[in-house]
């Protein structure tokens, strides 16, 4: 993928770009120092296309701002001045979603019937570190673990991979392994002849064959009993394979993902995964964090699956309310962006006007998030009270400054060692991994 870049300041010319078929991909930059930076924000107010992905570039002072874009539809946002490889990745991304947009507009190719929603979305620098991993692997064919809790998305990253690799074109299979019954997985993996077993009545390929030169994807491989394991292994050891009831051989012409939410090397141990297959399927190894673990993220998630279902429910919300994205970014979303991803479609069902309002989230979920505030109401003394508060203070910056301690030190007016002082009280086994060392709390 080639970019080219025109540098434009002026909103005659954006208007020009933005009607050449060739543009994909806009970056606003904005500059807190610069002059014209409110003629440039009313302009991207009023520029941001359908078909055209606008990343915005913001100082961190604009924030608010660039938030504020991205929910009124601007892809993402990163914050200036950009690392050189973060901005890659999120080009790159902008780039893949402006290409859907226009196929599907266009209607001249077979897009998914999932769309827009497969899009990995979110700017926290765990999704980041996950994105330079799938760029590794891409066009690498060796083997790749994805691991990560129910609903973390590991079949969009198995796509992810696929679609920037060079099979990209080629068929991408999935099977979830779990729901597959033990006696039938052999011959849906392997294929079989007729009359291989009682019931068969005719050939069928199976999902090796059906990759071709494609991607297979084998979902909670985990769940996989100890004899398909061994006839995995030799699959992979020595890429062929044969149908049930027919002794030619076939070469595996297809590559193969595996990903699961269990703990396979504890499983090795129990003795209920080889340890052979392990390592042969654990060459390259990406773990997708949790939605806990990138809070970051969910405002970001929560307003691209809100313009989605929006546009499939044919309803006219575009905004969610402070109220209650506060709530959505309180609660602690035990089945991550899955769930996340369902709370949103019942909230625009249920949702009046062009917002979608505090009353519309489910009863659970405020409860919930009633809970956590008076949880987080210090008590005892005011020494007590006050160090809570700071601790809250430290969390939240670092939080909101994606997890960079440096900046969120800066945002307080204080030092770095006492901000991790700050972290270490909220949670007394941290340890910071950037200094090497344990940071004794006062």
């Amino acid at each position: 993928m080639e970019f080219q870049f025109f540098f434009e300041s002026k909103e005659d010319g954006v208007s020009h770009l933005l009607s050449d078929k060739t543009c994909h991909v806009m970056i606003l930059d904005l500059n807190s120092n610069h002059d014209s930076l409110k003629e440039r924000i009313a302009c991207a107010r009023r520029m941001i296309a359908s078909d055209v992905a606008w990343v915005i570039m913001a100082d961190d002072g604009l924030r608010a701002t660039a938030d504020e874009l991205v929910r009124h539809g601007a892809f993402d946002y990163c914050r200036r001045p950009p690392s050189i490889r973060d901005l890659r990745i999120m080009l790159r991304r902008a780039h893949e979603s402006s290409t859907l947009k226009r196929q599907r507009e266009q209607g001249g190719q077979n897009i998914e019937t999932m769309g827009d929603r497969d899009q990995m979305v979110g700017g926290s620098r765990a999704m980041h570190q996950v994105h330079h991993l799938i760029d590794c692997v891409s066009s690498i064919d060796a083997s790749v673990l994805i691991t990560g809790e129910s609903g973390t998305g590991k079949e969009l990253v198995a796509r992810a991979i696929h679609n920037r690799g060079n099979r990209g074109s080629r068929p991408f299979v999935a099977v979830a392994c779990g729901a597959i019954p033990e006696t039938l997985i052999e011959a849906e993996l392997f294929g079989h002849e007729k009359g291989a077993y009682t019931g068969t009545v005719g050939s069928r390929e199976g999902y090796l064959e059906q990759s071709r030169d494609g991607t297979l994807f084998l979902d909670e491989v985990g769940e996989l009993s100890l004899f398909t394991q061994v006839k995995l292994l030799r699959v992979l050891q020595q890429r062929e394979f044969s149908r049930l009831g027919n002794n030619r051989l076939i070469p595996l012409r297809s590559r193969i993902i595996f990903a699961t939410h269990r703990n396979l090397a504890e499983m090795v141990t129990q003795g209920k995964f080889r340890e052979d297959l392990y390592y042969r399927i654990n060459v390259m190894k990406i773990e997708i964090p949790s939605l806990q673990e990138r809070p970051e993220d969910i405002a970001t998630i929560a307003t691209h699956f809100l313009h989605h279902y929006a546009r499939v429910f044919q309803k006219p919300i575009d905004a969610i309310e402070p109220e209650a994205m506060a709530v959505l970014q309180g609660y602690p979303w035990p089945g991550n962006v899955r769930e996340l991803e369902n709370v949103i479609q019942r909230c625009i069902i249920l949702a009046r006007g062009r917002t979608l309002r505090l009353e519309n989230l489910p009863v659970m979920l405020r409860e919930k998030a009633h809970t956590n505030i008076e949880e987080a109401v210090p008590g005892g003394t005011f020494e007590h009270k006050l160090r809570d508060y700071k601790v809250r203070l430290a969390a939240t910056a670092v939080r909101e400054n994606n997890g960079n301690k440096t900046l969120a030190a800066r945002s307080l007016s204080i030092s770095r060692a006492y901000l991790h002082r700050l972290i270490r009280l909220a949670d007394p086994g941290a340890f910071c991994e950037e200094d090497g060392m344990e940071i004794e709390p006062t």
